[in-house]
């Protein structure tokens, strides 16, 4: 893939502008990027995957740094997220390469779950009086990260973008499910994009990642990351969740429309 200078600065631009919006929610800006690379920037598949994950690892440290600048990247609920995701996404690189699934079943089921969720935080953050969920155990997070690893393992997207509505559904405060989901996020990239590295060389197609893109793409994520993540602690937390509210609706509404264009 030849890479434009139009290309490159839309590539740029497009990482900035989507990781300040996605990054004080602990969303990762690769699950909107995604449908930039394939509608507007041309990037085939399935070697979008692995320049979504390359996005992640370059762009992750910059709102990282901030967080831990800020304390927040302490606590076990990185280590649980990252404890299920890191295995869950090996399994979705290999489920990508060679059972090549359909994105439209991924994107209906994926609208199906964040819609509703996203719904109930935007009335939650509207109504505050609405009581949150009891808080899930260990093992019931444990197995979500892997499922939710393993879906971004297959679209190149993080994990917290579907965990990160969950959690917060369950009343886990977003100055401590932000960064934990970030770090998620960005530990599982490197495993993922380093399998489709593997899978690249003993394969055939176009697997691997767009360099060029992905770096450009993850570069203004840094920036755009790390004033995202300088933003947060002057946001309430019910800004904060309508925010997260907002952005899981938009994606299902995404998905959904996706998945029944492309029947």
């Amino acid at each position: 893939m030849m890479l434009s200078w139009q290309t490159g600065l839309s590539g740029f631009l497009a990482g900035l502008l989507i990781s300040i919006v996605t990054a004080p929610v602990g969303v990762s800006g690769a699950v909107f990027l995604l449908s930039v690379q394939l509608s507007v920037l041309n990037v085939p598949s399935p070697a979008v995957t692995p320049t979504n994950l390359l996005y992640n690892v370059v762009s992750g440290p910059g709102a990282l740094a901030r967080y831990r600048r800020n304390g927040q990247l302490t606590g076990p609920l990185a280590r649980l997220l990252i404890a299920g995701t890191v295995p869950g996404v090996i399994v979705g690189a290999l489920i990508r390469v060679f059972a090549i699934p359909g994105p439209r079943v991924f994107r209906l089921v994926a609208a199906a779950v964040l819609l509703p969720l996203g719904l109930w935080l935007c009335a939650r953050a509207v109504r505050p009086g609405v009581r949150d969920r009891p808080p899930l155990s260990r093992r019931t997070v444990l197995g979500l990260s892997i499922v939710t690893g393993t879906v971004g393992g297959v679209y190149g997207i993080g994990g917290g973008s579907i965990l990160g509505p969950i959690l917060a559904g369950r009343g886990i405060p977003m100055s401590r499910i932000a960064p934990a989901a970030l770090a998620c996020t960005f530990v599982t990239s490197i495993v993922g994009a380093s399998t489709y590295g593997v899978l690249a060389l003993v394969t055939t197609g176009d697997i691997a990642p767009h360099w060029g893109l992905g770096l450009l793409c993850g570069a203004g994520g840094l920036v755009g990351g790390y004033l995202g993540a300088r933003l947060q602690p002057h946001l309430p937390e019910r800004a904060l969740r309508l925010l997260l509210g907002v952005l899981a609706t938009a994606l299902a509404v995404l998905y959904l429309v996706q998945g029944l264009t492309s029947a």
